[in-house]
């Protein structure tokens, strides 16, 4: 696992975060020693996955970047005439995902598609992934993306949406920020590192609070959401469609 040092030396200029060849090339260490719980929820996936797969269906990771949920679900979905449907608007995630599930998949359970995930048509689901994806488009296009998800999915099928969350409340705001600092300085970033990428992102990364989450998908259409796990301010929910 290659290292991330994208930011480790002085930038002059801090430009807006993207999902480059830079990025693709240390994104697995950049996630996980960046996002708390995501290993746990990657592995998680899988057991949801198992769940709601039903026979015959597409399950689609949105934003699927390396593949990782995508290998995690199809480790446990054992539902007969499943594929999987992977979507990222970056040629260097989707090029190297490919490659990825190549090693691991059979060739007819899988496709991998590089274009704007508001741009596709979600057809006979049964789950969808969308792994810290969602906080990446313009606010006022969210709801219409979760309608298009919800639009896809057959009866019973489940949507999970992991974010990062934003808090109403100022203190708690506060507190689960710092915690989120002190993560990362644990798994060894340092203060450069930390404030230059939390400038390339200000203005990429948008986040919502629990509360405009639910409030999303149920004006989306879904009847049960469930917030199934929180790692300081980061976490996953489940929106079940009836």
């Amino acid at each position: 696992m290659q290292r991330d040092a994208i930011y480790a030396l002085p930038q002059g200029q801090v430009v807006d975060f993207a999902f480059n060849e830079a990025v693709a090339d240390v994104f697995p260490d950049m996630i996980r020693r960046s996002v708390p719980g995501y290993e746990t929820i990657i592995g998680l996936l899988g057991i949801i996955a198992k769940r709601y797969a039903q026979p015959g269906t597409r399950i689609y990771d949105l934003g699927c970047s390396l593949g990782a949920a995508t290998l995690s679900m199809a480790s446990q979905v054992r539902e007969a005439g499943v594929s999987f449907v992977c979507v990222d608007n970056s040629a260097a995630m989707t090029s190297r995902c490919g490659q990825i599930l190549q090693r691991h998949l059979p060739a007819g359970q899988f496709q991998v598609i590089c274009d704007d995930i508001q741009a596709v048509t979600l057809e006979n689901a049964s789950v969808v992934v969308l792994n810290f994806t969602l906080q990446f488009l313009n606010p006022a296009e969210r709801l219409a993306m979760l309608r298009n998800i919800y639009a896809g999915l057959r009866p019973g099928g489940v949507l999970v949406l992991s974010e990062k969350l934003q808090f109403a409340d100022p203190a708690g705001q506060d507190l689960l920020t710092d915690l989120h600092l002190e993560f990362k300085r644990a798994n060894g970033y340092s203060e450069l590192e930390i404030s230059q990428k939390r400038s390339a992102l200000d203005n990429v990364l948008i986040p919502d609070t629990t509360a405009q989450h639910v409030e999303r998908l149920q004006a989306a259409g879904f009847g049960q959401v469930l917030q199934w796990f929180q790692g300081f301010n980061f976490a996953s929910m489940l929106a079940v469609k009836s």
